[in-house]
Parts: structure tokens; sequence; C-alpha cells
């Protein structure tokens, strides 16, 4: 396994992240596809002794309980200090909003839940899972600094938002004070390349860390067109997401599986290659222990530059698809809130 710095931290991960997901009672999430806890703590333990020590979860997976599994396995099977954990929040609800619990006490509340399910007492790296349009900005970066001044938090990241926000919330963020997210996961892979128009060099330009998700395209650029699995089947929002550029998208994945069989290697393998090649480290669900295998594998491997070529040329612009495509305010007349009493972006 190799590793770097996670853009402008101190945190040393592996080049593959562990997207942890799959993991957690499928009573208690949205997917039938999830694996309950003594699979996971299989794939964790294999994971780490590939090298792997980058774990993103989320509290939304399966109503917390893929952290509390990712934290028990943790707990068992590697030092604290050896491991990095990401994990990630929600916008505020409506009955908050209602409530007037503001932006920085719901932070508070969610730090402490993840916390509590992840049985430690802080996270390496907490991610802004998604905009919230109905909170201030200001509010969210203050709410994140004072959890990192308490300790609770070492550094923070922001996930699914456009490069202008994310350069509008480090400039808010630095004029304040306040800490900067220091990395970006956006949907970004071989099939779906929207993140190298703007956001890859706002990155490149800042030295933000792009860890972005759905490295495989659910699974799309590690088979053959037609080959199946059960994610494929039943995942209806991986089906939202790719359903619409199958035909373009085939041309792609068919060149994938030429170039693996020229090198002897899988599919898998040349897909996190090309994207090695362009981010810090790709968040690869894994819910099966081949998964995790192949994609430890994939970190030893180099494409030259005619490889990465024949593998981008077929590409054609996509529309923004998944959380992306909703990255809007409800009524498309509304403006978000920018500012918080004096507070003026």
């Amino acid at each position: 396994m190799k590793y770097a710095k996670l853009g402008n931290s101190d945190l040393n991960v592996s080049r593959i992240c562990m997207g942890c997901m799959g993991f957690g009672d499928a009573q208690n999430g949205q997917h039938s596809w999830t694996i309950d806890e003594e699979h996971t703590r299989e794939i964790i333990k294999r994971g780490l002794e590939l090298g792997v020590n980058f774990f993103d979860t989320a509290i939304a997976y399966q109503s917390g309980t893929s952290e509390q599994y990712v934290g028990r396995a943790l707990r068992d099977f590697a030092k604290r200090d050896d491991v990095v954990v990401a994990t990630k929040f929600l916008p505020r609800t409506a009955e908050e909003i209602e409530a007037g619990i503001t932006g920085q006490m719901h932070i508070e509340r969610m730090v402490s839940k993840s916390l509590q399910n992840l049985g430690m007492d802080h996270i390496d790296l907490y991610i802004y899972h998604m905009w919230d349009w109905n909170t201030p900005l200001y509010d969210i970066l203050d709410g994140l600094n004072r959890v990192v001044r308490a300790g609770k938090v070492r550094y923070i990241g922001i996930s699914n938002c456009y490069a202008w926000q994310l350069a509008k919330a480090n400039a808010l963020a630095e004029r304040e004070g306040f800490q900067k997210f220091v990395s970006v996961q956006g949907h970004y892979n071989l099939i779906f390349r929207e993140e190298e128009r703007e956001m890859a060099m706002l990155c490149a330009e800042d030295n933000i860390a792009m860890t972005p998700y759905s490295a495989l395209a659910s699974g799309r650029l590690s088979r053959l067109p037609g080959e199946t699995s059960k994610r494929a089947e039943e995942d209806s929002y991986a089906k939202f997401k790719y359903d619409a550029t199958k035909e373009q998208d085939e041309v792609i994945i068919r060149r994938v599986a030429e170039l693996a069989g020229r090198r002897g290697v899988s599919m898998t393998e040349i897909s996190l290659a090309w994207l090695l090649a362009k981010v810090t480290a790709p968040v690869v669900g894994a819910t099966k222990l081949h998964h995790i295998e192949g994609a430890a594998k994939a970190a030893d491997i180099v494409l030259d530059a005619d490889e990465m070529a024949y593998l981008e040329e077929p590409y054609v612009p996509h529309a923004l698809a998944g959380v992306m495509a909703q990255n809007k305010p409800a009524n498309k007349n509304e403006k978000h809130v920018w500012s918080t009493g004096s507070q003026k972006i």
C-alpha cells in the first residue's frame, strides 16, 4: 500500500480509502445489499492487513449502524492512532429548523451522536455530507470550527458540492479564522469525469485532497457490460446515476476490459489505477473480501500516458447525476442564506 498526505492536513492516509456505506443493519437502512457485522469485521480486518488505514462512513448509513460496526471493528483490530476515520453529517431537518436549532447546535448534536456510534473520542475527518441550502454557511463553518477547537474533530471535509461552493466556503473560513476544508468527496470516476471541469483545478491550486466516491461506478467499471451483481440489480440509486448514459459508457468500460486483459490484471485494478493518477484516495466500497483485495492491488499499478489517453478518449460530457443533480434550493427562485445577523459574505 502507498500513502499520501490528505491535502493541507497532517493526516497520512492510504491511497485506497475503504468506503463503508455497505456496512450496517439493513433493517435500519435503505439498501438490501448491506452486510452484517460479522462480514463487516472480516473485510475491515483484511483491509488493515493490506495496509488500508483510511475508512469512510456516515451517520446516514443504515441509521448509524455503519458507524457502529466500523467503530467496534477498528477498536478490536487496530490502534486508534494508526487509522484515519472519516464520517459525515447531514443538513438540518425541517423539524430542527422549526424548533430553532441553529447550524452550530445541529453540528454539535451530529458530532456527539457519531462519536457515540463510533465509540471514539475524536473524528479525524468530519465531512459536510451535502449542501444545506436552509442554513447560513457562516453557521456551518462556525459550528465546525467549534468542534475542532473542542478536540472532537481534527480536520473537516466537504462532499457533493460545486467548486464555487467550496471556494466560497474556504474564503469565508479564511476571513473569519475558521477551520478550512482540506478535502472534497465528489462523484468522480472513469465514466463520470465532470469534476475535471472546475473542481480538480481548484483542488490542485489550493492543495485540497480529492477523495471521490463511486470510484468504480457502482461496479460498472469492474465487470463487462451484461455481467451483473446483486447491487446492480437492486440499487435503484446507482441506476439513476448511470443508466441514462449506459451506451456511451460501455465504450469506455470495454476499453478497461481490453487493457486489463493485456496487462493480466482485473478491471478493478485498471479503473482505480486511472483514478489514482488523478486524486489522493478514492473511496472504494467493499462488501466482499475480493473487493478490497482488488482495490489494494491497484495502488501498485501505474498506467503510462498512452494507456491513460486510450481510456479517456471516448468520454463525452455527462449531465449531473445523483446528489449533485439535486444540489439546488427546493425553489429554483430561492437564494441560499449566506449570512447570519451582521455577517455578510
